[in-house]
């Protein structure tokens, strides 16, 4: 298997640096924790070292070092493809090398070999209601995978501790290889009638995702899902899907435990729920004036929305500081595609009145839009008008850069992560005496 052997020759690199780090510099102090730090989610406080993704404040996302418009250049296609093959993406996060397209295929075929989801999966999901929650299904369709686990397994006949990284890539790879499927079968039960379709073996990931949604006759879409998974792939260790995944899996929970609970972070509003709720906000503005607003009507609209004691959807990040470089890629591909289409301008429009308002509050320390702000308009102008499975998109790109870390982990031997909690009282106490 490519990637064991790419990370088998770099393992012992990696320990190496790590090791030295906490031999020679255990002591060396990251940052100052504040008082408004604690009580506010550690916001901004170092917690993780993070190789696969970095998210620079000044210009985005950086998969192993790479910017977004690097990684888009330089990742290999398929042919008559535009954009990366999600297998090359893959390999990039996993071995910290640019694949060649052979290599990229490499880890397609290792894809298609492992694609079967067990039947017991697709029972899972049946047991829920048509009308459930999207995410409750994808979340315990990969949960249930858990009795399967390779890593559990090997654990359990006393595998040595060096090696519990084999068997959670091995893991990871099946998981990976099955989620489009998965994510396939609960959107064609929810919105097509559970009119299923099988997987066709001579496609590659995300144009055999496409394919199995009712999409495959339009190599356009194909084309939007290998550039969607690779936008949201991944977005450092520490954001709520990432680090819960990582917290439980340093318990030496199996891959598919530590991936549900990832999945349930992501399921919340002010995680990936969002994606949903910037494209709801576009409809709803757009219907309300019955076609694309003037700059006037956005205006109007948008500041009613933040009187109202609400955010406007898509406008923001907690670190970046600029425009999101993963909104500029969408955007150049909605203008390369459809310039014309009425929710792709309406959002467009927002984007030229929005960031002057929040500026006008003072309150806001980055204006700008970030992915989310393109992500549904983009979907929507596909027929995937189903707003509430746009998270189940975002899980299913994401499992690639959290089961990446995961991995890493392992392979690097961090401990079970266990942060100190302190007492109201206690935090009166170290104030007053600094005091």
């Amino acid at each position: 298997m490519i990637l064991e052997d790419r990370i088998e020759a770099n393992v012992s690199v990696w320990r190496e640096r790590v090791a030295r780090m906490i031999k020679e510099y255990g002591d060396f102090v990251i940052s100052n924790v504040t008082v408004q730090q604690i009580y506010s989610g550690i916001r901004g406080v170092p917690i993780q070292v993070s190789d696969i993704s970095f998210v620079d404040p000044d210009h985005g996302i950086r998969y192993r070092d790479y910017s977004i418009n690097e990684i888009l250049k330089l990742l290999p296609k398929a042919p008559g493809s535009k954009y990366p093959m999600v297998g090359g993406l893959y390999y990039l996060l996993m071995d910290n090398e640019l694949p060649t397209l052979s290599k990229a295929k490499e880890v397609e075929e290792e894809w298609k070999k492992r694609a079967t989801v067990p039947d017991y999966v697709f029972k899972i999901i049946d047991s829920f209601p048509d009308d459930g929650s999207a995410m409750a299904m994808l979340s315990a369709g990969v949960l249930s995978m858990s009795c399967d686990s390779k890593f559990s397994k090997a654990y359990h006949e006393s595998v040595g501790k060096n090696d519990y990284w084999k068997s959670t890539l091995d893991d990871s790879i099946d998981l990976t290889a099955r989620m489009p499927q998965i994510a396939a079968y609960i959107y064609n039960k929810k919105y097509r009638n559970n009119q299923q379709i099988d997987p066709d073996p001579k496609l590659d990931y995300a144009a055999n995702f496409a394919h199995m949604i009712g999409k495959g006759d339009d190599p356009l879409y194909s084309e939007l899902m290998r550039l969607f998974i690779l936008l949201h792939a991944d977005h450092e260790n520490a954001n709520v899907s990432a680090h819960t995944a990582h917290l439980v899996g340093s318990a030496l929970s199996d891959i598919y435990l530590s991936c549900s609970a990832g999945l349930n972070g992501l399921a919340g509003p002010l995680h990936g729920l969002a994606n949903q709720e910037c494209c709801n906000w576009l409809l709803d503005l757009y219907h309300f004036y019955q076609g694309i607003p003037s700059k006037e009507q956005i205006e109007e609209y948008a500041r009613k929305t933040l009187e109202d004691g609400k955010v406007i959807p898509g406008y923001g990040h907690a670190v970046l500081r600029c425009t999101d470089p993963r909104f500029t890629a969408e955007m150049e591909f909605a203008k390369a595609h459809f310039p014309d289409d009425e929710l792709f301008r309406t959002a467009m429009a927002v984007f030229e009145v929005v960031p002057g308002i929040l500026m006008e509050t003072g309150k806001v320390k980055n204006p700008w839009p970030n992915v989310d702000a393109l992500n549904g308009a983009l979907q929507y102008h596909f027929g995937v008008t189903e707003t509430d499975y746009y998270t189940v998109l975002f899980g299913l790109s994401r499992m690639l850069g959290i089961t990446s870390h995961v991995v890493f982990a392992r392979a690097v031997n961090k401990p079970i992560e266990r942060p100190k909690a302190l007492t109201t009282r206690m935090l009166e106490s170290m104030i007053s005496e600094q005091n």
